[in-house]
This record gives C-alpha cells, sequence and structure tokens, in this order.
C-alpha cells in the first residue's frame, strides 16, 4: 500500500465516501442537539479540529470513537449509517472485493434533516416545554401536510 494512505480510502487517496456520510450524520446530530464543535470535542476529549475532521470524513471515525459520540449524541450507532445513499454504500471496501451490489441506485436526493431550516425548527419545537402544546402542533403540522398533498 502507498505510503500515507488509509485503508479503503478510495483510488484517488481522498475520503472514503461512507466516512463522508457517517460525518455528515455526526455533524446533523450535533447541530440538532445544538452542540457546538468545541463542545462535542471537549465531552471526547478531542479539539474541535478533530472533530471538524471527522465531520468532513477526513479522520475516519473508529468503532469505540463512534460508540462514545452515539452516548454523548443521544442516538444509537445504527443512525450513523441511515439513509446512506446506495451509491455510497457500494464504495465501501467490501464492495469492491465482489459482495453484493444494493437492490436499486438512488439518486442524489437531498436530504432535507441537513438544511439549516429543519434543524432550527426542531430545535424551537423541542424548546416547547409544555408536551400537551408540543403535541398540538405536532397534530397542526401534520394535518397541514395532507392538505398540502
Amino acid at each position: 500500500m502507498p505510503r500515507g494512505r488509509r485503508p479503503g480510502s478510495g483510488r484517488g487517496g481522498g475520503p472514503n465516501p461512507v466516512d463522508v456520510h457517517v460525518g455528515q450524520r455526526v455533524r446533523q446530530r450535533r447541530t440538532l442537539m445544538g452542540l457546538s464543535q468545541e463542545k462535542l470535542g471537549e465531552a471526547l476529549g478531542l479539539t474541535f479540529q478533530q472533530v471538524q475532521k471527522y465531520e468532513r470524513g477526513a479522520n475516519r471515525i473508529g468503532a469505540s470513537r463512534l460508540f462514545d459520540l452515539a452516548n454523548i449524541l443521544d442516538t444509537d450507532v445504527n443512525y450513523f449509517f441511515e439513509d446512506m445513499r446506495a451509491d455510497v454504500a457500494a464504495a465501501a471496501p467490501s464492495k469492491l472485493h465482489g459482495q453484493s451490489e444494493p437492490a436499486e441506485t438512488a439518486g442524489p436526493e437531498p436530504d432535507p434533516m441537513a438544511r439549516r431550516e429543519t434543524l432550527e425548527l426542531v430545535r424551537a419545537y423541542y424548546r416547547i416545554g409544555n408536551p400537551q402544546v408540543r403535541k398540538r402542533l405536532f397534530e397542526m403540522t401534520k394535518a397541514l401536510a395532507q392538505i398540502s398533498d
């Protein structure tokens, strides 16, 4: 293996698409929870620069670190792999060594959960202290969505 390349980092030496996806999910969850990179870094015992590298997919996140992230971000490890496009999953090293391909290939659809508007809406929703008010808002939103379909 050429010097300076990580295993599974792709032919061009760039980040593996799976690492990029996981990093995006870390960023999404961190932002949703209202944590800065600095605060997440402190909780992990890392610098915010290391968190940045994880979020960009420049550095691969190991299993124990992913477990720590899931605990700190109050989710399960599967969260980081959810909504992975088929072409990204196909770029995983196991796929490059003759394993089966996904049944369908998804086109690049923008993830509405990654939009700042969505994250701000969810944060505002959870700041509503009264659970009854929150539930009524939820029901109203679902009703409005049905009307606009």
